[in-house]
């Protein structure tokens, strides 16, 4: 059992961690298409655009003499492609435009904001997300997540898992990392925080990628806390 007393600020993975961006974005589309009279196969595009997620960033760390490139941007280029692979006809620029500001509008798990809330009484919380500074705040306004402060890895211009990204957060809350610790419902990002010295919470989302989840239905690293959701991390922690 490490010791998790001196922690004073909790970081979280927010895409499937905090928000159920699957089911909330196929939702959200096919709401959207019957009333633009749009014929698609969304849960295909859905699941096509978040399997190119890592890829798209992968691009923008392999070249960085073209420049930091933001998550909303990266979400605009991976999905032009889609529909031009899945054949989806008659959107305009205004549509791409709000399909890509979907992942702004994600919908928190049952627990998420109940969670947030009772750490937040006792701990700074802040998201240490991949998503731009303006689609987490958007997303927080939308879901109502409560916020402390906003961590995007735009501020530090690196995707996780690099460690400018773990690192920066601490370094941004003025504290040692062993006081931060990283809540994630992925096994790499808790095993990446770790090797840069924050502490780990794990907190399974076995729905994430709906039936074609693979991975991440347990914990498999030594994490501080391994919880079944965030009022068990609350719990742990104190509050």
């Amino acid at each position: 059992m490490s010791d998790i007393s001196a922690v004073k600020a909790l970081v979280f993975d927010v895409f499937g961690t905090v928000v159920d961006w699957r089911t909330s974005l196929i939702n959200d589309f096919t709401k959207w298409s019957e009333t633009r009279g749009i014929k698609a196969d969304w849960t295909a595009l859905v699941d096509g655009w978040r399997a190119v997620y890592s890829a798209s960033m992968d691009e923008v760390r392999k070249n960085p003499q073209n420049g930091y490139v933001i998550l909303d941007a990266l979400h605009r280029r991976s999905l032009e492609k889609l529909v031009a692979q899945l054949e989806i006809k008659g959107l305009t620029d205004a549509d791409l435009h709000h399909l890509t500001l979907g992942w702004h509008r994600l919908h928190p798990w049952a627990d998420s904001v109940a969670g947030l809330t009772r750490l937040k009484a006792k701990y700074i919380i802040s998201p240490l997300s991949n998503g731009n500074v303006a689609l987490l705040t958007n997303m927080a306004k939308f879901a109502g997540l409560p916020w402390d402060l906003i961590m995007s890895a735009e501020l530090f211009e690196h995707y996780k898992p690099d460690p400018e990204t773990y690192l920066g957060a601490a370094k941004l809350l003025c504290l040692p990392p062993e006081q931060v610790m990283m809540v994630a419902a992925h096994n790499y990002d808790l095993k990446n925080a770790q090797k840069h010295g924050l502490k780990t919470a794990f907190v399974a989302r076995p729905t994430e990628y709906g039936p074609l989840q693979k991975y991440d239905f347990e914990a498999t690293g030594e994490w501080d806390i391994v919880a079944k959701d965030f009022g068990e991390i609350a719990s742990r922690m104190g509050c």
